[in-house]
């Protein structure tokens, strides 16, 4: 989080599986942290906004709290809880009503003890009245206020979160709209090209998890920062593969979260690994990305590991457009996430791309464009019948969207289509946006 946040942060705690996940789902009002019945699917730090009584806070999913286990991956998802604990100015500490008191929650009361913030001890799967006697031995472990909840059916929540924001001190948090537009910057590409790696070297703090092991990151992260005074997004994505690679559950809610967060992103940093080059997965990324008419930048990674044998970006440039020909419009950084070689341009990129993704052009200079277009090159008969444009004008950004009305849309075949398109960037720009060119008909 960045260090003027507006909202105060709210971090959910616990061992693997006492549904973290879906008090979190409950809290924010949707289905964000991935839900599955295996210990550890949660690996990441999740950040979402909760909004209660005219309250807003982050809330943050954090991956289970082990204390004493020396597994490797869960030792990882500890020093995640532990940053999201930095982070957090309340705590909530979730316990499993089902499975009841175990040793470990004394271990994590421990360490919360030493906490100096407001911690809320709150015992989950209690799904009516009469399951709430299952909470009275949580009590051994010495805190003078249990609740009782059931994250899934909502059970008791509106007593923990009136206390919640009893407890946290609430700046006047703005409206949305009224709030500067952060640019949302997402890292796709398959698993293990570096997307990790590459948003901890933008942050300059491990944010999170790195490892060797291909799809380490199940989510999509989100996490916010500001650089000279400009605000951004930064949505780190579980690598896409190909479905046939797709084994468990958890893995194929993680692709369709990776899409999403495509969706809703500004623009794509799409990863290539230098080492492997651009495969046929990478391809098929690259085409959501331009379907989704996102602003894009291709980032090829671990450059240093290929930069001795190939002292020239030329020919690798060439094979990469020769791949993505329908992403001609993206520029090519070459980085290495790992040392930090040619990381700084990507913001530089992202704001470039960003101002032609939001671009808006006068009718007028619109027009003198397609006049000459025409001029050059008259569209091609329809039905042996003339095909006339009479205007065009903007209608939209994010991308850059455009009507052109003529007699005969129909008529319009893909490759003037292609050629008006060409003509508007040559003379307009439009570098690492799609445009879209739409046809509408209006008679003399």
């Amino acid at each position: 989080m960045t260090s003027n946040k507006t909202k105060p942060v709210v971090a959910i705690i616990g061992r693997p599986n006492v549904g973290k996940s879906t008090l979190f789902n409950r809290l924010i009002g949707k289905r964000t942290a991935i839900i599955e019945n295996v210990p550890g699917v949660t690996r990441d730090r999740i950040y979402g906004e909760c909004e209660w009584v005219g309250h807003r806070f982050d809330v943050v999913d954090t991956g289970g709290l082990e204390p004493e286990s020396k597994d490797k991956m869960l030792s990882l998802m500890r020093r995640q809880t532990q940053i999201a604990l930095e982070e957090a100015d309340a705590i909530v500490f979730l316990m499993d009503g089902k499975e009841g008191l175990v040793p470990s929650d004394h271990d994590v009361v421990q360490i919360l003890r030493k906490v100096n913030k407001p911690v809320f001890y709150v015992v989950n799967k209690i799904d009516s009245p009469k399951h709430e006697d299952k909470v009275l031995e949580f009590y051994k472990l010495g805190v003078n206020k249990i609740y009782p909840i059931s994250a899934e059916h909502g059970y008791r929540l509106d007593e923990l979160l009136d206390d919640i924001c009893r407890q946290l001190s609430f700046q006047d948090n703005l409206p949305e709209e009224a709030e500067a537009e952060s640019i949302k910057v997402a890292v796709v590409g398959r698993p293990n090209v570096g997307k990790s790696s590459l948003v901890n070297c933008l942050l300059g703090k491990e944010r999170v998890l790195v490892n060797e092991e291909p799809g380490t990151t199940r989510d999509s992260i989100d996490t916010p920062i500001i650089i000279n005074g400009r605000k951004y997004i930064l949505i780190d994505t579980a690598g896409i593969r190909r479905k046939s690679r797709i084994d468990q559950a958890v893995e194929r809610y993680s692709v369709v979260r990776a899409i999403r967060s495509l969706e809703r992103s500004d623009i794509a940093l799409m990863m290539i690994d230098a080492v492997e080059g651009v495969t046929d997965q990478d391809v098929r990324i690259a085409g959501r990305i331009h379907e989704a008419g996102r602003g894009c930048i291709l980032v090829v990674n671990k450059w240093d590991l290929v930069e001795k044998d190939h002292p020239s970006t030329q020919p690798y440039i060439e094979k990469i457009r020769q791949r993505f020909k329908y992403l001609d419009y993206a520029p090519i950084l070459f980085v290495s996430a790992l040392t930090g070689k040619g990381v700084s341009k990507i913001i530089e990129w992202v704001d470039r791309v960003f101002a032609e993704y939001t671009k808006k052009v006068s009718t007028s200079e619109l027009n003198k464009i397609l006049e000459s277009a025409v001029k050059n090159f008259q569209p091609p008969s329809f039905q042996g019948r003339y095909v006339k444009l009479f205007y065009i004008t903007q209608v939209n950004i994010k991308p850059p969207t455009f009507i052109i009305f003529c007699n005969y849309p129909q008529g319009i075949h893909f490759s003037y289509k292609r050629y008006l398109e060409n003509q508007i960037r040559e003379h307009l720009g439009f570098e690492g946006t799609p445009i879209r060119l739409i046809f509408r008909g209006r008679r003399e």
